[in-house]
C-alpha cells in the first residue's frame, strides 16, 4: 500500500508542476525537446519519463511525434514525463548512433531504462499509454499465455488476494489502456493478469467466447482456501472501459449482503449509488441462519447486478403483509419499495433483469386474491371440505405465532435439549388441514403460556423436509412430543384445542407413576396430583401387582407408554400390595379405578396380562356407562364394533330420561350395545344425522337404534311410548324378533377418508422440479455438472456458497435456493397438483 501512496504522492505533485506552467505555455506544445545531457541530467530517482530520441524529423516520424505529443497529458496523470531528445549530428552514443535505433522509444524511471518499444507499436495515444503502464507495472499486471500459468498464480492468491483477468484481443488497445489504468489504482489491491490467448479465455469458463471483444472476470481467490476449490469468477458485462471497471471493482468490494435494521427507505448501498437495485430479503430471528444462506446464495447470482440486503422483521416495524418475502428497491429517486411474495431466487434473479416484472407480479396476486374471494361460494373444491372453506375464508387472518418456536435444519436438535419436554408440529404451510391444525396449535400455546417444562415448536415441512425425513414424518401435520432420553411419542388423538393441551399436559406425568406406600397409592386414587394438572385429568387407574409378578407389570409398564398422554396411571407392586387390593374386594393383578366424579374407586381383576389386552381393557373400562357422543369421542365407541341406542336431544336431557337410560346402560348384560345421548346444541352434526336416518325431520327428543357393523338398519322407537327401562327392553326384545319395521337401511359404503392420507415428500418429488435455480453464469453451471453422482444431499442440509468447494446437485431445492423461512409461504398453495378436497 505504501508503493501506491507514493506513486499517488508523485503524481499529484507532477500535475501540481506541470499545472504551474499552464499559463506561460499557452498553445505550445507539452512536448518538452531537451538535448542528450539536458535528459540524463534531469533524471530523477523513482521518476519514469519516455524518451524519442532524434537527428531531426523525417516525414516518416513525423506521425509519432504527433502522438507522442497527444499522450503528454495523458501520461503526466501518472507522472510519466515525455521527452523529445534532439541528439547532435556528432553524437555515437547508444541512444543517437545508429539510424535503427532512433526507431525507438525508451522508458526510463530515474537513470535506469526499463522498456525499449519499436515506434511502430506506439501508433496512437492508446497504444502509448498502455504499453507504458504496461512497462512499469510488471509487478502488478502478469501477463500468461498458458492455462497453467494462469493456475498457477490463481493457487498462489488463494485465501490471500483476488485476481481480475483481462482477456483483449491484442496489446495497445483501448480496451488495453483502460485494464492498464485501472490497474495503476488498484493494482496494490488485487493481482491483474493480462492475455491476448483466446483459447484461455474458453478455459476460465466461457462456453462460446466472443474472442473478438475484450472480456474482464473478478475472480474470488480470497475466499478459495483450499488449493483444490476454484475460484468463482463474476464476469464483467459492460465494455471495458475505465468508468466501467471501476464500478465493476467497488461492487465487487462492496459486502456480499448487507443486514438492515432500519426503514429500508432510508437505507443507501454502493449499488443504489452506482444505478443498480437493492433486493431485501425478510428475515425472523427464528430462520435467520437460513435467510442469511438464501441472501448470500442470491447475491452471488446478482453479483455485479444488484445489491441484496437482510432485513430482519424483528428490529424493523414493516406495515406489510406477513406473507411477503423479498422487497425491491430501485435506484430512481421517488419511486417506493415494492413488496413481494416470491417462491425462490430464481423469481428474484427474473425481477433484477426484467423489472418489469415487478408491477406483472403484484397485479397477478392482487387478481389471484380477488378472484379468490369471488370464487369462494361457487369452488366446488372448496365447499366439498369444510376445512379448506374455513381456512380459504380466513386465509388474510394472521395467526398469533409469538409463542410457538419456529424450528429450523439449524435449531431443531439443540431445541430438544432446551426443555424436558419439546412439542412439535410438523406441517405444510400451504395446505388446508395444516393451516386449520396451526390455528388450534396456537390456542394450545395460549393456554399453556407460563407452564414450566414445556416447550411449543412447529417445523414448516414444505421448508424443511430434511428435518421431517429424519424424523420419519411422511404425513402431515403430525404432532410429536420429544422427552430428553426417550423415543418421541406420537399424537394419535383429536387435533382439537382441549384434547392435545390435555395430551401434552399428561404426557409431563410419568406413565405409569411408580408408588412407594399404601399411603401415596391412596392418595393417587384420590387425585392427589400436582395442582397444573387437575383440569387435565377424569379418571385414574391404579395398577397392583404383587412382587412375584414381573409379566404382569411389564405388561402394564407397556401399556402406560401406549396411553401415555391420554389417561393417568398409577402402579403399586410392594409386599402390602395384597391389603391393598382386598379392601376394593379384588386380587392382584388387578386394575382400580378412581372415577373423577365422585371419586368412587372400582376394582376389576386382570384376567388377560399382555400389553394389548390391557390397553383394551382400560379404554373400554375408561369409557362412560350413559356417555354423550360427540365428534372427538365418537370414533372410540365406533371401534367397540357394537349397535348404537342413541338418544336425540335439543339440549340436555330430561332427569327422567337420564335416570332411566342410566338404569338401562347398568344393566345391559356383557354391554351388548353402546347406550348414548346426543345433544344437537352441543353437536350440530347430528341434525344431518337424523336426516340420514329419516325422510324427515323427526320430533325430538328421538330414541333410535343402528346398527353401523352389520346391516346398517335404522329403528325408531315408537313416539307414543315413553322413554323408560321397561319399555326400551319390550321394544329391543321385539327387535331381536323381528317383528319391527326399519326406517331406513344406510348404505354399506366402507367408512373411510375417500384418498388416501398425504405422503408430501412423494408429493414433493413430483411438483418440485429436478433443478430449479439457473446459475447466472456458465462457469457455476459446470462446477454443478462436475460434481460425482453420488454427491445428492438432503434438501435441508446447508448450502454451500459458490465460492466453495462447488455446488452439490440436489434433488429437492435447498435452502439457499429456496425462498424459505422468511414467512408463511401461503403464495404456493395454489400450486398444488390437486386439493385434498374429499377429506
Amino acid at each position: 500500500m505504501s508503493a501506491q501512496k507514493d506513486r499517488w504522492v508523485s503524481s499529484f505533485s507532477f500535475l501540481l508542476f506541470c499545472a504551474s506552467f499552464i499559463p506561460t505555455l499557452g498553445s505550445a506544445s507539452l512536448l518538452q525537446e531537451l538535448s542528450p545531457q539536458e535528459y540524463f541530467s534531469s533524471l530523477q530517482a523513482g521518476r519514469s519519463s519516455l524518451a524519442y530520441f532524434s537527428h531531426n524529423v523525417s516525414p516518416g516520424a513525423q506521425p509519432f511525434l504527433e502522438q507522442i505529443e497527444n499522450s503528454v497529458e495523458a501520461l503526466q496523470d501518472y507522472g510519466i514525463s515525455v521527452v523529445k531528445v534532439n541528439c547532435p549530428k556528432e553524437d555515437v552514443s547508444r541512444y543517437c548512433g545508429k539510424e535503427n535505433v532512433l526507431r525507438k522509444a525508451y522508458l526510463f524511471r530515474g537513470n535506469m531504462l526499463i522498456r525499449e518499444f519499436p515506434t511502430d507499436a506506439l501508433f496512437d495515444v492508446n497504444s502509448i499509454v498502455a504499453n507504458v503502464l504496461f512497462a512499469l507495472l510488471f509487478n502488478e499486471v502478469k501477463y500468461v499465455e498458458t492455462l497453467t500459468d494462469l493456475q498457477n498464480i490463481e493457487n498462489a492468491l488463494k485465501g490471500k488476494s483476488n485476481m481480475v483477468f483481462a482477456y483483449v484481443a491484442a496489446t495497445g488497445t483501448a480496451e488495453h489502456r483502460a485494464v492498464m489504468e485501472v490497474a495503476f489504482v488498484y493494482g496494490t489491491v488485487h493481482q491483474f493478469v493480462l492475455t491476448t490467448e483466446a483459447t484461455l479465455l474458453k478455459d476460465t469458463g466461457s462456453d462460446e467466447p466472443d474472442t473478438s471483444s475484450a472480456q474482464l472476470l473478478f475472480c474470488h481467490c480470497q475466499q478459495a482456501t483450499d488449493v483444490a476449490q476454484p475460484c468463482r469468477r463474476t464476469p464483467m458485462e459492460q465494455d471495458l472501459t475505465v468508468l466501467n471497471i471501476h464500478r465493476h471493482l467497488k461492487l465487487m468490494g462492496a459486502p456480499l449482503v448487507t443486514e438492515v435494521a432500519e426503514d429500508p427507505e432510508k437505507v443507501s448501498t454502493v449499488h443504489l449509488q452506482l444505478g443498480l437495485p437493492l433486493v431485501f430479503i425478510l428475515s425472523q430471528k427464528e430462520t435467520y441462519e437460513a435467510d442469511r444462506r438464501t441472501a448470500e446464495f442470491l447475491a452471488w447470482q446478482l453479483l455485479g447486478k444488484a445489491g441484496v440486503a437482510l432485513l430482519s422483521r424483528d428490529l424493523v416495524d414493516l406495515n406489510i403483509l406477513l406473507r411477503s418475502n423479498v422487497a425491491l428497491k430501485t435506484p430512481d429517486e421517488g419511486v417506493p419499495i415494492k413488496y413481494l411474495v416470491l417462491e425462490d431466487t430464481d423469481e428474484v434473479i427474473t425481477l433484477v433483469e426484467d423489472n418489469s416484472k415487478v408491477k406483472q407480479i403484484q397485479e397477478d396476486e392482487e387478481e389471484e386474491e380477488e378472484d379468490e374471494d369471488e370464487k369462494g361460494n361457487d369452488n366446488q373444491d372448496v365447499q366439498d371440505d369444510q376445512v379448506v372453506e374455513a381456512v380459504s375464508r380466513d386465509k388474510k387472518r394472521e395467526l398469533p405465532l409469538e409463542q410457538i418456536l419456529t424450528l429450523t435444519e439449524e435449531t431443531f436438535h439443540s431445541a430438544m435439549l432446551e426443555t424436558s419436554q419439546t412439542v412439535v408440529l410438523f406441517y405444510a404451510s400451504w395446505e388446508a388441514v395444516s393451516l386449520a391444525v396451526l390455528q388450534s396449535y396456537t390456542e394450545v400455546a395460549d393456554h399453556l403460556k407460563g407452564a414450566q417444562g414445556v416447550l411449543l415448536s412447529r417445523v414448516n415441512c414444505w421448508d424443511w423436509p430434511g428435518v421431517c425425513t429424519t424424523e420419519n414424518v411422511t404425513q402431515f401435520p403430525t404432532i410429536k412430543i420429544y422427552k430428553k432420553g426417550e423415543q418421541p411419542v406420537i399424537y394419535n388423538g383429536m387435533l382439537g384445542t382441549e384434547e392435545l393441551t390435555s395430551f401434552i399436559m399428561l404426557s409431563q406425568v410419568s406413565c405409569p407413576l411408580k408408588l412407594a406406600t399404601i399411603d401415596e397409592a391412596e392418595g393417587y386414587l384420590r387425585g392427589e396430583l400436582p395442582s397444573e394438572l387437575s383440569s387435565y385429568h377424569h379418571t385414574s387407574v391404579l395398577g397392583v401387582f404383587s412382587t412375584a409378578m414381573s409379566k404382569a407389570r411389564e405388561a402394564f409398564v407397556e401399556a402406560g407408554s401406549i396411553l401415555s398422554g391420554y389417561v393417568t396411571m398409577g402402579m403399586y407392586f410392594e409386599d402390602d400390595a395384597l391389603a391393598l387390593s382386598r379392601k376394593y374386594a379384588v386380587s392382584p393383578p388387578a386394575l382400580l379405578l378412581a372415577r373423577s366424579r365422585d371419586w368412587s374407586v372400582e376394582g376389576i381383576a386382570l384376567s388377560k396380562q399382555s400389553a394389548q389386552d390391557i390397553v383394551q381393557m382400560i379404554r373400554y373400562e375408561l369409557m362412560d356407562i350413559f356417555p354423550e357422543i360427540t365428534v372427538q369421542n365418537l370414533p372410540h365407541y365406533l371401534q367397540l364394533r357394537k349397535p348404537f341406542l342413541i338418544l336425540f336431544s335439543d339440549g340436555d336431557i330430561g332427569q327422567l330420561e337420564s335416570k332411566e337410560m342410566l338404569k338401562l346402560a347398568k344393566g345391559i348384560p356383557q354391554q351388548a350395545f353402546v347406550s348414548c345421548w346426543l345433544n344437537l346444541k352441543n353437536t350440530p352434526v347430528g341434525h344431518g344425522v337424523l336426516k340420514a336416518y329419516f325422510a324427515t325431520m323427526p320430533s325430538l327428543p328421538v330414541l333410535v337404534w343402528v346398527n353401523l357393523h352389520a346391516g346398517g338398519q335404522v329403528f325408531k322407537f315408537p313416539s307414543d311410548q315413553s322413554i323408560t327401562e321397561m319399555n326400551i327392553l319390550s321394544w329391543l326384545e321385539r327387535l331381536k324378533a323381528g317383528l319391527e319395521i326399519p326406517s331406513s337401511t344406510l348404505s354399506e359404503e366402507d367408512w373411510k377418508p375417500p384418498l388416501p392420507a398425504y405422503n408430501f415428500l412423494q408429493m414433493m418429488d413430483t411438483t418440485v422440479p429436478e433443478s430449479t435455480l439457473r446459475t447466472s453464469y456458465h462457469h457455476a453451471d459446470r462446477q454443478e455438472q462436475q460434481q460425482p453422482e453420488g454427491s445428492e444431499e438432503k434438501a435441508s442440509v446447508r448450502e454451500e456458497l459458490p465460492e466453495e468447494a462447488g455446488v452439490k446437485a440436489e434433488k429437492v431445492q435447498s435452502p439457499g435456493r429456496d425462498l424459505r423461512g422468511t414467512a408463511p409461504r401461503l403464495a404456493g398453495r395454489e400450486k398444488q397438483a390437486k386439493r385434498h378436497s374429499e377429506l
